[in-house]
């Protein structure tokens, strides 16, 4: 069985390799770049020294001190299917790679007996591999629970989404969960620049220049595969026109753009918005443009981060700048109306707006006390005098008896209980004194000695 795994390396199923992951045969010159640059001992491993330190878990598995089921967590291009085929190297582990595209609980099951059978005829471990975990629905994910707790197989799982939200909590619970991180530029330059000596890659027949290597370590934005598969295009390119010399035009044919690394329905999706809100909430406009610029190139829904914008207007602004809200209500209308890409016009408008208000979370903090004393049962008796007087029989019950009419007085307040008896005297809204809400900050103290008849 094969995939095509997103980790580093597209992967095909090794035959059992020495201790120490050698692979069991090269990959063949007509190969991709990438597939031919996997490492094939875990020192030709870039990045990731938090995992592969003296002594750190996945060491220990991969030199084959300990045997556990590990979920593979992190980006594209950082390792996970490189390091799945150097846990599959460890002794005589029979390997067997599955994708959650391609694969169901009929696939999982046979794969499972057939380790059976290894086990107690041959006394040998299956190390199972499944690509994109994360796409097996909880049904397939059950299915492979008894197996890995038996330690039936080993699994080695990949996934690019966080797995405490797309994978069961009982496999998770079995499993031990690495993160890998983005490769850094550095991790990527070390990269580029084997894959054009080694022979297994470009061979030095090109010459990769410095401005062009800065250009790939950018498009690669820490990921392996894309900077290898951009290097190999742009050595086509060259090879095409019979220079050696690979420049930045070189690379600027062979990539046109750089691809936004965004999954609508992943984590990345709720990873940027929430930077995004972040940005804003902590004033900064710039980086408030980019990840809204991030969300637009990857084709985000712009109706989504309207939305967003509006919930942010009075969450983080509120009344210290009262203009906010119908500012991105306007923005809301203005996606509605006239849609991509004009739409990103306002869009930017109403996020530089917010960014550079002053805020204010009193809205917010009010109505959710509120409402948190609500649910606790503070709430008591509507006072008589504020009840409905406007039917039959009600003034007999003492509904609006006693009600007076604030604008009936010069200054519009007086004094009159409005709250429950049990909630006199709580406060819920405190202005701060930032922008708008300095005046209200000054105002408000007033009008509750006004109505609350404390002078």
């Amino acid at each position: 069985m094969s995939t095509e795994a997103d980790g580093l390396f597209e992967l095909d199923e090794p035959e059992p390799a020495a201790a120490g992951g050698s692979p069991a045969e090269p990959a063949r010159a007509t190969a991709p770049l990438a597939v031919r640059m996997r490492p094939r001992t875990l020192d030709e491993v870039v990045g990731q020294a938090h995992l592969l330190r003296p002594g750190a878990p996945l060491r220990r598995l991969v030199e084959g001190g300990a045997a556990a089921s590990v979920l593979l967590y992190g980006p594209p291009g950082t390792g996970k299917t490189t390091i799945a085929r150097l846990l599959a190297g460890v002794g005589s582990r029979h390997f067997v790679a599955l994708s959650a595209l391609s694969s169901g609980v009929k696939e999982l099951r046979a794969v499972i007996d057939d380790a059976r059978r290894r086990r107690d005829r041959l006394d040998q471990q299956t190390v199972l591999f499944i690509d994109e975990v994360h796409r097996f629905s909880k049904t397939q994910q059950d299915a492979l629970l008894g197996a890995v707790e038996d330690r039936l197989v080993l699994l080695v799982a990949a996934t690019t989404e966080n797995p405490s939200f797309s994978v069961v909590s009982p496999l998770l619970s079995r499993s031990l969960v690495l993160q890998l991180q983005s490769l850094t530029d550095d991790d990527v330059r070390s990269l580029l620049r084997r894959a054009v000596a080694d022979p297994r890659g470009l061979g030095a027949a090109v010459e990769l220049t410095s401005d062009a290597e800065n250009a790939l370590v950018r498009l690669a934005s820490g990921d392996a595969r894309r900077a290898l598969t951009a290097l190999e295009a742009a050595a086509d390119g060259v090879a095409g026109t019979g220079a050696t010399q690979i420049d930045v035009p070189a690379v600027e044919r062979a990539v046109t753009e750089a691809t936004v690394r965004y999954d609508r329905q992943g984590d990345q999706h709720y990873d940027v918005i929430s930077a995004f809100i972040k940005s804003i909430r902590g004033s900064d406009p710039d980086a408030a443009l980019h990840y809204l610029a991030r969300m637009l190139v990857a084709g985000e829904d712009p109706r989504f981060i309207a939305r967003r914008l509006m919930v942010h207007a009075s969450e983080d602004v509120g009344l210290a700048d009262p203009t906010a809200l119908p500012a991105a209500v306007a923005a809301a209308q203005v996606v509605a109306l006239v849609g991509l890409p004009e739409c990103r016009l306002a869009l930017a408008q109403v996020t530089v707006h917010l960014a550079t208000a002053p805020k204010s979370n009193a809205v917010i903090t009010g109505i959710d006390e509120a409402m948190a004393d609500v649910r606790g049962g503070a709430t008591g008796a509507v006072p008589a005098h504020l009840r409905d007087g406007h039917y039959a029989g009600a003034q007999k019950l003492g509904n609006a008896v006693g009600y007076r009419y604030p604008h009936g007085t010069p200054e519009g307040v007086l004094e009159q209980q409005y709250p429950p008896d049990a909630l006199v005297g709580r406060d819920y809204y405190r202005p701060t004194g930032r922008g708008g809400e300095r005046v209200l900050a000054e105002r408000l103290p007033k009008l509750r000695r006004a109505v609350r008849g404390e002078g």
